[in-house]
Order: C-alpha cells, then sequence, then structure tokens
C-alpha cells in the first residue's frame, strides 16, 4: 500500500518535472539587426509606398496593361500560388488532428461448417451483422503537442502566402524594369538610325568634295570610319532590344501583345518622392521579412512540441454499435467499447531528445535566416536612397551637357560654312552629341528603375491597400 503510494507520488512529481521542462519561452521577436536610421537624408518625400498600389504609381496605360497580363499569366505566380494552396491543405490536416475522428462501419458475415465439424451430425449455417460507430486513437492535447504542430503549420501557411506576395512585387517591378530597358533601347536603336543617315549623308559631302578638290582623303576616311561605328552600334541596339522584347514576352507568359508606341523614358512620371520612414516601419512589413518571421514563429512551435513528445499521451478509443445474428433483429442489441491508453517514452534511443535539438537547431537557422532578410532589405533600401541624389544631379547634368554639344554643333557648322575650320570639326561635333543624346538615354532609365527598385524595396505593389 505504501509502495503504491509512493510510486504515485514519484510519477506525479516526474510529470510535474516533465511538463515544467517543456514549456516554452513565449516568443520574442529578435531585436532589428540594422540601424535605427538609413543613414542619408530623404529630402522632400511624398508617396508611400506601402499605400500605394502599383496602378496608381505607374502611369503609362501600356505599361499598366502589361503587368495586368503578367500577373494573369506569368508561371512564377501561379506556382507561388500553388504553394499557397498546398501550404493551406496541409493546415487543415494539421488542425483536424485537434479534434477526434468518427467512422460509421457496417459489417455482415454468414459461415456455413460442414456436418462433420459441426457437431450436431448436420450443416450448421451461422450469421452475423454489425453496425458501429468508432473513434479511432484521439489524443487528448494536455501538453500542447497536438495544438503547436497545429500552430506550426498554421504559421507555415502564412509564409508561403507572404512568399507568394514577394513574387507578386518582383513580378511587377520587373515587368517594368523590363519594360523601361525596352523603351531605353527603342530610344538608342531610333537615334542611332538617325546618326546612320547623318552619317552617310556627311561622307556623301566628302566624296563629292574629294572630286572638286576641297576635301581630303583623312576627312574621307574619318567619315567612313564614323559611318561603320554606328552601323556596328545600330546592330548592337537591335540586338539588345530584342533580347529586352524577349525578356518581357517571359514575363508575360509568352502571350501574345503588340507593344504599342507609349509614353517615352522622360514621360514615364516615376521620379516622385517616395517616402523612406523608419527602418523599424518598413522592413518588417516587407513579405519577405515577413515570411521570415511567419517561419521562425512555426520553429518557435515546433519546439514547444518536440518537447511535449517526453509527456505522457492520453489516447482515447471507443465505439458504440449494434450486433445480432439477423438483420432483422439487429437493431435490437447494442454493443460499445472504450479504450484509454497512456504512454510514456522511457528509452527510446535518445529520438525525442534528438527531435527536441533539432527544433532548436532550426530554430537558431530561422533567426540567423530572418536577421539577414532584414539586413538585406535595409541595404536595398540604404542603396536607392544614395542612388536618387547621384541619379538626379546625372539627369540634370545630362540635360545641360546636351544643350551644350547642340550650342557647339551649330558654332562648328557656322564656321565650316565659313570657311574658318575644317568639316572634321563638324564631325566631331556630331559625335559629341549623340555620345550626350545616349548618355542622357541610360541616365534616364538608370533614374526610373532607381525608383522602380526603390519601391519594391519599400514594401509597394500590394494587391490590396488599406
Amino acid at each position: 500500500m505504501g509502495f503504491g503510494v509512493g510510486w504515485k507520488s514519484v510519477f506525479f512529481i516526474a510529470v510535474v518535472c516533465l511538463a515544467g521542462c517543456a514549456q516554452t519561452n513565449e516568443f520574442k521577436r529578435p531585436d532589428l539587426p540594422v540601424p535605427n536610421q538609413w543613414g542619408t537624408s530623404s529630402g522632400q518625400l511624398e508617396v508611400v509606398a506601402l499605400k500605394t498600389h502599383w496602378s496608381s504609381f505607374f502611369i503609362d496605360p501600356q505599361l499598366k496593361a502589361l503587368i495586368g497580363l503578367a500577373l494573369e499569366n506569368n508561371r512564377d505566380l501561379r506556382v507561388a500560388a500553388g504553394r499557397v494552396q498546398e501550404a493551406r491543405a496541409q493546415f487543415g490536416i494539421a488542425q483536424a488532428d485537434l479534434g477526434p475522428t468518427f467512422n460509421v462501419m457496417g459489417s455482415g458475415n454468414v459461415t456455413r461448417t460442414s456436418s462433420d465439424l459441426s457437431g450436431i451430425g448436420a450443416p450448421l449455417t451461422s450469421q452475423r451483422f454489425d453496425l458501429s460507430m468508432s473513434s479511432a486513437s484521439y489524443e487528448i492535447d494536455f501538453w500542447g503537442r497536438v495544438a503547436n504542430l497545429t500552430e506550426a503549420a498554421r504559421l507555415s501557411y502564412l509564409a508561403s502566402e507572404e512568399s507568394r506576395r514577394s513574387v507578386y512585387l518582383s513580378l511587377v517591378s520587373d515587368v517594368a524594369l523590363s519594360y523601361l530597358t525596352t523603351l531605353q533601347f527603342k530610344e538608342l536603336l531610333a537615334l542611332e538610325q538617325s546618326t546612320v543617315a547623318l552619317r552617310e549623308h556627311s561622307m556623301l559631302l566628302i566624296q563629292k568634295g574629294l572630286q572638286g578638290g576641297v576635301a581630303n582623303d583623312f576627312e574621307y576616311q574619318q567619315a567612313r570610319s564614323l559611318l561603320e561605328s554606328a552601323q556596328g552600334s545600330l546592330a548592337s541596339y537591335e540586338y539588345q532590344l530584342r533580347v529586352a522584347r524577349n525578356r518581357l514576352d517571359f514575363l508575360l507568359g509568352n502571350v501574345p501583345f503588340e507593344l504599342k508606341p507609349g509614353a517615352r523614358l522622360d514621360q514615364q512620371g516615376l521620379d516622385i518622392g517616395l517616402a523612406s520612414g523608419l527602418p523599424s516601419d518598413v522592413l518588417l512589413l516587407r513579405p519577405d521579412v515577413m515570411a521570415a518571421e511567419q517561419r521562425l514563429l512555426a520553429t518557435h512551435a515546433n519546439i514547444a512540441a518536440a518537447r511535449a513528445a517526453f509527456l505522457p499521451k492520453v489516447m482515447l478509443t471507443a465505439s458504440l454499435g449494434l450486433a445480432s445474428q439477423g438483420l432483422t433483429s439487429l437493431f435490437s442489441g447494442g454493443a460499445w467499447a472504450f479504450q484509454p491508453i497512456i504512454s510514456m517514452p522511457l528509452f527510446d534511443g535518445g529520438r525525442t531528445a534528438a527531435g527536441v535539438e533539432l527544433a532548436e537547431a532550426r530554430k537558431v537557422i530561422a533567426v540567423a535566416e530572418y536577421e539577414r532578410s532584414i539586413q538585406v532589405a535595409f541595404r536595398e533600401v540604404a542603396d536607392l536612397l544614395a542612388a536618387r541624389k547621384s541619379l538626379a544631379r546625372q539627369v540634370a547634368a545630362s540635360v545641360v551637357s546636351i544643350q551644350a554639344q547642340t550650342r557647339r554643333l551649330e558654332i562648328a557648322q557656322g564656321r565650316h560654312a565659313a570657311g574658318v575650320s575644317a568639316y572634321l570639326d563638324v564631325l566631331e561635333a556630331e559625335r559629341e552629341l549623340i555620345a550626350a543624346q545616349q548618355m542622357a538615354a541610360q541616365v534616364k532609365r538608370a533614374q526610373l528603375e532607381s525608383n522602380v527598385q526603390l519601391y519594391k524595396a519599400l514594401g509597394g505593389g500590394r494587391e490590396n491597400v488599406t
């Protein structure tokens, strides 16, 4: 008697101690591993990216239409949506484990025994019919093991949803960047076509000058070299435009579309102020960071479930049904069974302890991935904020440069017409003006791309804006 009471006391104390060990500390979000400021002055800012839908940020109707096509047909986005459905189904399966499972089963059995074996000297026929409802191995979740596994599945589902949002945002940004690249090479191609025509005209003039004795072979070879260079650049731009268009086709899912003449680079209207805010306000709302946080929370729940595996499991199996020797009397007889089972691991070769270590190791990895995602996001925003001022100055400088080179060409043409300078000065002025125009197109595209990337880095482009 005393031994029995002592054994029960020891068992109770052991369970209480294990329950204490199984408890997991409340989750605490790691501190941001980045400074509290971006490290650059934001200047006059207007638009909050997080609250601005992409259809409001982009103003070019053709670009909006292309983004819409991509969101409907892009395969990467379809894969991401499928993974969300997969995670939602897994969460549903895990959630079902919180409640008992009931099954209705019916069976019938008719047996004929020969006279040699019946014991009565004549054939014997026996029959049995059963109808039952049973609950198979329902675990009473005293320690929260099943609940934590369900929570981990729910958080994994939320992480997959945030990952889908990240793909969505990246797709919007990639389509815009490819579109801007296409516009740039279309402008460069048109500029180079004009350049080739200009070089051909200059070479024709010099050929006539050679015949008239007012030009020399040096000028002719110079004009010929510039023409060949322009034709080479033209071929290069044609190739680069084709590559940019192929990239755009890929993002749109290779659906047929016509790229109509739309707004030029300088008409895209993307050089607006984007409010950067504080890192703590912005970074934690980016979909990639939110996905990493949900995965971190899931590993935290898995640790609690792994620790609960040390504690006793209480399983209930029950059935309630009817049984008789004939169908007509089936509902006149009842039967039931109730079987509680308690199990507790004593020795499993360290499997349960290793499960806890595995869950804790995965949490260490998840914390590092979470902090790294924040650091990457911070660097992206900081770099783009720094680039904004530099690119704005470059765009302004390119405008002034084009004005200066245009004036220089006018002067060179006037001096040549007056016989003061050779035609080589005109060719050189034309070359410098063309180079300035090409540089202006490149810088303008870089500025627009920087604003698109900043819009993405700040978490813009959400499906629903609140």
